[in-house]
């Protein structure tokens, strides 16, 4: 039972499948190409005896001609006890028999000179010859099957030529049982290489198959094993491996997504519990209740904003929908932001400086472009603080490099340690431990959603000191 069903899973492979179907074409083939060379064979052979037979009567008209009837029946007689398939007869002016190897011919061969087959049997007084008794020649056939030319000499005699067409039939059967022969060793090799084939793709499958399950059984570690041969199994292990290696990485940033997301959710939504229960709670004066009121509106308020930076992420992320990208000026975009944020930094006492190229334009979608810009602002005015005495600074910088736009912004703060780097444009990450800060940790990360979107990349970097943020862009072609 176990072999029958891994026969019908065999079967049920391509690679069997593939070879079955070459098989059959190569199997028609053959037999076609086998059926076309013994045909061609056969013409030929037969082509020849009848050449064959033409020459002789040739000779032997012309030795009847020039020589007499005398020279003719030694001639025929001679070729007659020759051993071979030759098939003579030579009879009077009525056809009846005088010398040859053949004494019965049908009426109609001697009547009407032509082209004839017909069976026949030698004489018997010309079955044993001098040549062959002596062993130097095989005997010819006592009977057969002959394909013979009639003719009438000029004396009113009757010739029969022919050949015995056994030997040319059994000429084609070699042919014919070789073909056989080597078609069914082919075949049979095919199938044997089409088993080992298919026994080795199966033995690949069922590795990759097996660690699947492994994988779907919440083993997320488990790997695809690559030989060393880099054929196309190993070329999809590889990429099957980079996939679960990319979702490993994705699942990890979920967890910790979730974890992010129940910490910065739960403690606004316990104070918002609070502030409702102290504005219930007996006695409470009209001051409290409204301040409680207040603090609710503001903490609903930044629930409701890191809900819409996570849906803008969420968009950004699925890809712009068919027709919000537009032909739009970035450089106006990138003064605009800048500007607004001029008093904003003013009043933390930090100063913007700007060094915006003109006329630089991107195919982009103009809303998502301005809300980068904003984040990265509010990142920047929020920790552009230098590190003891001096006056914060931020310089808002746009400039295209042949096929490329830079959009940065740049601060003189404590800056971004190397190894955070990579790590503060991923969801909810916030260095700052204690989370007294307001914020939700969503900004980088819909900055890098934006860059994503529109082809491009967005990176941090050493700006020394303070931190230099670079959305990296294709310039409109």
């Amino acid at each position: 039972m176990n072999r029958l069903a891994r026969f019908a899973q065999l079967w049920r492979t391509s690679t069997v499948r593939l070879t079955a179907t070459f098989i059959l074409i190569f199997g028609i083939f053959s037999i076609l190409l086998l059926g076309f060379i013994g045909w061609q064979s056969s013409v030929s052979i037969q082509r020849q005896q009848a050449n064959d037979i033409d020459r002789e009567i040739r000779v032997l008209q012309r030795i009847n001609t020039n020589q007499g009837i005398r020279a003719l029946a030694f001639a025929v007689e001679r070729i007659s006890r020759a051993p071979g398939p030759g098939v003579y007869y030579l009879g009077d002016a009525s056809g009846q028999y005088l010398l040859g190897n053949v004494t019965d011919v049908p009426v109609e061969v001697l009547l009407t000179p032509g082209t004839y087959g017909f069976d026949y049997e030698r004489a018997d007084a010309l079955t044993d010859t001098p040549e062959q008794l002596d062993g130097d020649a095989p005997p010819p056939p006592n009977s057969g099957y002959a394909v013979v030319r009639s003719v009438e000499l000029s004396n009113g005699m009757r010739l029969v030529v022919g050949r015995d067409v056994v030997e040319r039939r059994g000429f084609s059967a070699i042919i014919i049982q070789s073909f056989l022969l080597g078609v069914l060793g082919i075949i049979l090799f095919s199938l044997i290489a089409g088993g080992v084939t298919a026994q080795r793709v199966l033995r690949r499958i069922d590795t990759i198959r097996d660690t699947s399950t492994k994988i779907m059984s919440g083993n997320l570690s488990e790997r695809v094993p690559v030989t060393k041969r880099n054929d196309e199994f190993d070329g999809l292990a590889t990429n099957l491996n980079a996939m679960l290696d990319r979702i490993e990485q994705l699942l990890q940033g979920l967890k910790e997504v979730t974890d992010n997301v129940a910490h910065d959710l739960k403690t606004p939504l316990t104070r918002l519990r609070n502030q409702a229960e102290s504005a219930l709670r007996e006695g409470a004066s009209d001051e409290t209740r409204q301040q409680a009121l207040e603090t609710t509106i503001a903490e609903s308020d930044r629930l409701i904003q890191t809900f819409n930076a996570l849906l803008m992420i969420a968009r950004a992320e699925a890809g712009a929908p068919s027709g919000a990208l537009s032909d739009i000026d970035v450089s106006a975009i990138v003064a605009d932001v800048a500007e607004l944020y001029g008093p904003v930094a003013e009043d933390e006492g930090i100063v913007i400086e700007t060094a915006i190229a003109d006329g630089v334009h991107l195919h982009a979608n103009r809303e998502l472009i301005g809300q980068a810009m904003v984040n990265l602002l509010e990142n920047a005015v929020k920790y552009a603080k230098p590190v003891g005495a001096g006056q914060g600074q931020i310089t808002v910088g746009l400039r295209q490099i042949d096929s490329r736009v830079l959009i940065e912004v740049a601060d003189n703060g404590p800056g971004i340690p190397e190894a955070d780097r990579k790590r503060v444009i991923e969801r909810f990450v916030r260095l700052e431990k204690s989370r007294s800060e307001v914020g939700s940790g969503l900004g980088l990360s819909l900055v890098n959603a934006v860059a994503t979107l529109h082809g491009g990349t967005f990176h941090v970097e050493d700006n020394a000191p303070g931190v230099r943020a670079v959305i990296d862009l294709p310039a409109s072609v």
